[in-house]
This record gives C-alpha cells, sequence and structure tokens, in this order.
C-alpha cells in the first residue's frame, strides 16, 4: 500500500523554481511531522525542511529563506516550495513522515530535482 507518493521534480535552470508535492494518506498525515529529505550522490542524506501538524517549521541553513514547507490537512498534502534554485540542490527529494524525535517512520519513492548552471 503506497502511503506518500511526491510529484513536482524535474529539470530547471539555476535561479529558477520548483513545488514538490506529497500526497500522504490520512493515518499518516494526522499523525506526523512531515519533512522533506533529499539524496544528493556522494553525500548524506539531509534534511531540508519540517512541518508539524500544528504548523511549525524547520529548515536546514542550506535552504533557509529559498525553500518554504507547508502542509494542505483537508487534502492530507504537503508541499515544498523552492525558490532561487542552486546547482548544489541537485538531488532526489523524498516525503517523508517523523516521529517526535525527527525519527523517519514512512518515505516515499522520491522524486528528482535537477538545477543545471
Amino acid at each position: 500500500q503506497v502511503q506518500l507518493v511526491e510529484s513536482g521534480g524535474g529539470l530547471v535552470q539555476a535561479g529558477g523554481s520548483l513545488r514538490l508535492s506529497c500526497a500522504a494518506s490520512r493515518s499518516i498525515f494526522r499523525s506526523n511531522a512531515m519533512g522533506w529529505y533529499r539524496q544528493a550522490p556522494g553525500k548524506q542524506r539531509e534534511l531540508v525542511a519540517r512541518i508539524t501538524s500544528s504548523g511549525r517549521t524547520n529548515y536546514a541553513d542550506s535552504v533557509k529563506g529559498r525553500f518554504t514547507i507547508s502542509r494542505d490537512n483537508a487534502k492530507n498534502t504537503v508541499f515544498l516550495q523552492m525558490n532561487s534554485l542552486k546547482p548544489e540542490d541537485t538531488a532526489v527529494y523524498s516525503c517523508v513522515a517523523l516521529d517526535r524525535f525527527s525519527t523517519i517512520t514512512t518515505a516515499g519513492q522520491g522524486t528528482q530535482v535537477t538545477v543545471s548552471s
């Protein structure tokens, strides 16, 4: 049973924008904080943004001021708006559900984001 489904990745030029979406099953969405991880080749996985069920957000320093995470509780969907994209943002982005310790409990399959220079 697929519980997290991402969409919205693609190829964009540096300075451009993309919006990622993640549709979640209701049970996961309502009981967890949600976040977006990214994994680039040869680099450690990085939690770029997190949002609690009450809407509190946290961001990695590398994306602060450029990325915005939000959630639509009526649609069980979480979004990642990415602006001013840089080539170093190139990675596979995965939607995740997190417990209160920020441990991943469920992860989507990921969507590729490629930023060309």
